[in-house]
């Protein structure tokens, strides 16, 4: 991953314009337009399609064919482009424990970066799904941290790092990581048994996170989750409605595909998600 990222091709797709010095100041706004612009979805792994990690089907996925992906995808992206622009960043991997009971053992299927910026390290991570940062985090304990969506917080710190959202007035936790550097061999294997797991390969998910609201949509369920309003759900009873609703509000270009319409069947077969 040492290959400099397309600048030019990721400005133009997120719709950055601004001061590209390796400052917090440009990450905080990098990291505010992507999961903006480019939408998480595990188009590919529903359809049985190898995801594939090198920088250029990366580029040509998100950013030229103006598709979205999924985590590895986002933050492998994110990742050359921070180092092609000057920041020192490493990549980390978590065990991601949102959905999951509370003490289950978990293995390392998440990627989260950690950047250096003036003697201090923040984490960035653009590809979370429907809880997706939208601010980099200072890494610090015990303290909660703002974004333009919802409050987060670190804590631990001694060997392993939590990271927590609030919702309402309820922290949950989202996953659990430390800072040993992960390897492109490591993000190879994590994307074989992430892509081919059956969260990623049996169901059909997408997120986004606009300003002031964020888009999620699970099988056949579509749901608007406004900041500081109530959410809003609308179920989805076709193929037709789910193409709509991808290439509309999540504005996903479809892939031209055979598999895809056998795909979105089967999403439209799962049972509906939990609330």
């Amino acid at each position: 991953m040492s290959e400099e990222a397309n600048i030019d091709a990721y400005f133009e797709r997120i719709g950055f314009a601004g001061s590209i010095a390796p400052t917090l100041q440009t990450l905080e706004l990098l990291h505010a337009l992507h999961p903006a612009v480019i939408p998480f979805e595990n188009l590919d792994p529903l359809m049985q399609v190898p995801v594939r990690l090198d920088l250029s089907n990366l580029q040509q996925k998100l950013l030229f064919e103006k598709r979205g992906g999924y985590c590895l995808e986002h933050n492998l992206l994110f990742k050359a482009v921070l180092e092609t622009l000057g920041f020192p960043v490493r990549g980390l991997g978590a065990r991601v424990l949102w959905g999951h009971p509370e003490g289950s053992e978990r293995p390392v299927s998440h990627v989260l970066l950690a950047v250096d910026i003036g003697g201090a390290t923040y984490i960035a991570d653009v590809g979370f799904g429907g809880q997706t940062l939208t601010a980099p985090l200072r890494l610090k304990a015990d303290v909660e941290q703002h974004t333009p969506h919802e409050p987060y917080r670190l804590s631990g710190g001694e060997g392993e790092w939590r990271l927590e959202i609030r919702l309402g007035e309820t922290w949950r936790p989202l996953y659990s990581f430390d800072l040993s550097e992960k390897s492109y061999e490591d993000y190879q294997s994590i994307n074989d048994m992430t892509s081919s797991g059956p969260t990623f390969s049996g169901n059909l998910i997408a997120a986004r996170a606009e300003k002031g609201r964020r888009l999620a949509l699970r099988n056949d369920r579509f749901t608007v989750y406004p900041l500081g309003g109530a959410a809003e759900t609308r179920t989805l009873s076709g193929t037709a409605e789910l193409r709509e609703v991808l290439s509309g509000p999540f504005g996903i270009t479809l892939p031209q595909s055979d598999r895809l319409e056998p795909a979105l069947e089967k999403a439209l077969a799962q049972p509906a998600p939990a609330s």
